[in-house]
């Protein structure tokens, strides 16, 4: 099996070579084990991702060296920075170019450390370039139907957790038929009541809120526990996507901060994941049915 792949180039100088050396270890490069004989030395950089590019036809107007970054002007700044420290600053608007667009779609600057010696470090402008292919859920409702578990003890918290649930909902195409809302009396109760409502297989997904502050309930971790174990049972048991928006806070002034004063209101949350989550299901069903 292939386990990795050294490009060796050949440098004019020994001061040339210090340069690049120097140049690539300020940029974020790894120092590898070089080697020294009677007859030269050579130096190892190392990088997360190298490709080899193999061409035929007219070669394209790059240098041979290039090197893909993450953030070209913060990169362009530095190597600028570097160019001045180590070049007369007369030289620098010569040596280095500014970043220009490609005709590949990408942004481009070069650095010329001396004849025959030019590196090229370039940025894609596409933004899923070089992330991985996944499978992601929209952020459609239309046609979905919801059921939203809301627990009545701290309705002062709940309450606005159910609206914020109840706007992702309509803004995100959920028409008011097709959103029915149960309310439990408390925490304990929102497992058993999702369960319930799973099994009819009249929802695409279930939205449980709720809300456990510590300082009123003694054996708040032990309801905690039972609740979250609930919610997630009944998910796994009947395959129907469940959200969590059971908040367990320290202070009440934490959970208002939760339910959309500070911090977003996690009920909104919990039904934009509920819906990403049932628009993720539908696709991996359309590509089994496809096969």
């Amino acid at each position: 099996m292939i386990k990795g792949m050294t490009l060796v180039r050949e440098v004019a100088s020994a001061e040339a070579l210090d340069r690049l050396n120097h140049l690539l270890l300020s940029l974020g490069f790894e120092q590898g084990k070089g080697w020294q004989d009677t007859e030269g030395r050579g130096t190892a950089l190392l990088a997360p991702l190298g490709n080899l590019e193999l061409m035929t036809g007219r070669a394209p107007a790059v240098p041979p060296i290039l090197i893909e970054v993450m953030g070209l002007d913060a990169v362009h700044a530095a190597v600028e920075r570097w160019m001045l420290a180590n070049y007369r600053s007369e030289e620098v608007p010569a040596l280095l170019s500014k970043p220009e667009l490609t005709h590949w779609n990408s942004r481009l600057f070069t650095v010329k450390l001396e004849d025959g010696l030019v590196l090229g470090f370039w940025q894609s402008e596409n933004p899923l370039h070089g992330k991985p292919v996944a499978l992601e859920g929209d952020l459609s409702s239309k046609g979905m139907r919801f059921a939203i578990v809301v627990a009545r003890w701290n309705a002062v918290i709940t309450d606005r957790l159910l609206q914020g649930s109840l706007d992702a909902l309509y803004r995100s195409g959920s028409a008011k038929a097709d959103v029915e809302i149960v309310r439990v009396p408390g925490a304990w109760e929102v497992p058993s009541a999702a369960r319930t409502l799973a099994e009819t297989k009249k929802f695409d997904a279930i939205v449980t809120l709720a809300c456990l502050i510590r300082g009123e309930t003694a054996h708040y971790e032990a309801i905690y526990n039972e609740v979250s174990r609930g919610i997630g049972q009944s998910q796994q048991d009947t395959g129907i996507p469940h959200a969590f928006g059971v908040l367990t806070c320290e202070t009440l002034e934490q959970a208002l901060d939760r339910a959309g004063i500070k911090a977003g209101n996690k009920g909104f949350e919990a039904a934009i994941a509920a819906i990403e989550m049932v628009s993720i299901q539908r696709k991996i069903r359309a590509e089994e049915g496809g096969k």
